[in-house]
């Protein structure tokens, strides 16, 4: 097995998902990937005011400032990638914008115009586990990437703002800590995987758009999975089991994620849907993911003693 490195690099960024792209590393399942990507928006220098722009690694960009994709050799379709997170480290500062977009979730608190954007500016105190912004508030850290996926399909130029039931990507999900093991059914030959957009700290939701966006240095190990416990993107975290569901109506997404946590809990358990159902409804947490990027991510999250045997 072999432990590789990347930078955030010209060479090394891009701003959408696609199978087009030439890997910027080719690895060997079980090898070990240590990157470091930049923010979101791919700032390059700390913002010293908020609100003030700073120069980005792409200019002008579609979308996340990415590394990738990561071409896992021999990978193909039908098999599953699984990402495990064996370290999460943010940089020392991040930024968190909200307001003075015109969505209707801020119109529907007032807050499209643009004179009520609210930035903040964040140092963090990676030993810690901190972060304060200029407001003399803080909170405690949990670092994750919220984008880590795959493209779609073989051709074309695909954003990385919604999260996709076939993929992943912007999955925003802060379970996704150092721990865990994400699994994405491989897409396309050599699965090309992408992953940016640090987070030191989200709450379910990201009700703002934003999290305590950061570069992030993440080391990850990839594997391939002839099968897997359940169909679709689902993750072993700390916290649990998760199985996800992405669409643009919330009971949609809900009953992906649910469906596919009872097919988990009926296999594991040998017992019938109907009373893996019943035992989700006293032991499985349905959470809102994120509400920020025109598609809705729920996850059901199954705690790894919540059922008793």
């Amino acid at each position: 097995m072999t432990h590789h490195r990347l930078e955030a690099s010209p060479t090394t960024a891009v701003d959408v998902f696609t199978a087009e792209r030439s890997p910027v590393l080719t690895t060997t399942a079980g090898d070990t990937v240590t990157v470091h990507t930049l923010s979101a928006a791919g700032y390059t220098e700390r913002q010293q005011e908020p609100g003030v722009d700073v120069p980005t690694l792409i200019d002008p960009r579609r979308g996340h400032c990415l590394v990738g994709p990561i071409a896992v050799e021999g990978a193909r379709p039908g098999q599953v990638l699984a990402v495990h997170f064996d370290d999460l480290v943010p940089d020392d500062w991040g930024y968190t914008g909200s307001g003075g977009v015109d969505t209707e979730l801020n119109r529907a608190l007032g807050l499209a115009d643009p004179s009520t954007r609210g930035p903040l500016l964040w140092d963090v105190d990676v030993a810690a586990g901190t972060a304060h912004n200029q407001l003399g508030l803080g909170v405690r850290t949990a670092p994750f990437l919220g984008v880590v996926g795959l493209p779609p399909e073989p051709t074309g130029e695909h954003s990385t703002i919604p999260p996709r039931p076939v993929g992943g990507g912007n999955i925003d999900c802060r379970e996704l800590v150092a721990g865990a093991t994400l699994y994405l059914p491989v897409t396309v030959p050599e699965a090309l995987l992408f992953v940016g957009d640090g987070h030191a700290a989200q709450g379910d939701g990201e009700v703002s758009g934003t999290a305590v966006e950061c570069g992030m240095t993440t080391t990850m190990t990839l594997s391939l999975l002839d099968t897997a416990p359940v169909e679709g993107i689902h993750a072993d975290t700390p916290a649990g089991r998760i199985t996800f569901g992405f669409d643009a109506d919330l009971n949609a997404a809900t009953a992906t994620a649910l469906d596919r946590m009872v097919d988990w809990i009926a296999g594991t358990h040998d017992i019938t849907r109907a009373e893996a159902l019943a035992m989700a409804s006293v032991a499985v947490s349905m959470r809102v993911t994120q509400v920020a990027n025109r598609t809705w991510g729920v996850h059901a999250l199954l705690p790894h003693d919540a059922i008793l045997t």
